[in-house]
């Protein structure tokens, strides 16, 4: 059977995240699982704070998560699926400042269509960021375009698929001579997974949590 959820409750069940008050505050786990000892010495010292937006789409007939394909030319992470999203810049007034200005260069959507929802506490990349995700409700109906230089593909996944754990696969890979879990979701021609899953991951347990 379907979880079906709608907007509402999505800001309901997310009312009591907060903004985190250091950006830099990673738990350095993954999928519940502790980074490698010496992964996170090294990126301690290097960790630059990064925000993302989680984009759900208020559909009439259900919400979606709004993701991106990343150009192949981008230096970090590319052609893979992730959120809109980057580093904080000195004249962003915060991170929840960040994550919609970055939105609205990569995919289009202006600030003034995004309704804040809630956060999720920051999580370390091994590429060194700190990343908040910052959960938005999109307005619909709302249009949308890509930044060529960094997106190749926008598409949305309806939130239905992504909350039956049937569609969520969970395996281990080695990482620096430790085995992690890492999940994956595979919709369409889309694979989703490393950090943009273990997001979703963060944000599917959020959502389904008693009240």
């Amino acid at each position: 059977m379907s979880i079906i959820i709608t907007a509402d409750d999505i800001r309901e069940r997310l009312a009591g995240t907060t903004k985190p008050d250091d950006l830099l505050a990673v738990d350095f786990t993954h999928m519940g699982a502790r980074m490698p000892g010496r992964v996170v010495d090294r990126l301690k010292p290097r960790l630059r704070a990064a925000g993302v937006l989680i984009p759900v789409v208020d559909r009439p007939e259900t919400p979606s998560i709004l993701l991106t394909k990343r150009s192949k030319d981008l230096r970090h992470h590319a052609g893979q699926v992730s959120f809109p999203g980057g580093v904080m810049e000195s004249d962003d007034e915060d991170i929840v400042a960040t994550a919609l200005r970055e939105t609205h260069e990569e995919v289009g959507i202006a600030p003034g269509y995004i309704d804040v929802a809630g956060y999720l506490q920051p999580i370390a990349t091994i590429t060194g960021y700190a990343v908040t995700c910052v959960i938005g409700i999109v307005d619909h109906p709302v249009e949308w375009e890509a930044d060529p230089l960094e997106v190749d593909e926008i598409f949305e996944v309806p939130l239905p698929f992504l909350l039956d754990e049937a569609n969520m696969e969970v395996t281990e890979g080695e990482f620096e001579g430790v085995r992690l879990p890492v999940a994956s979701f595979h919709y369409e021609e889309h694979r989703i997974w490393g950090a943009t899953a273990g997001m979703l991951v963060r944000f599917i347990k959020l959502l389904i949590k008693p009240i």
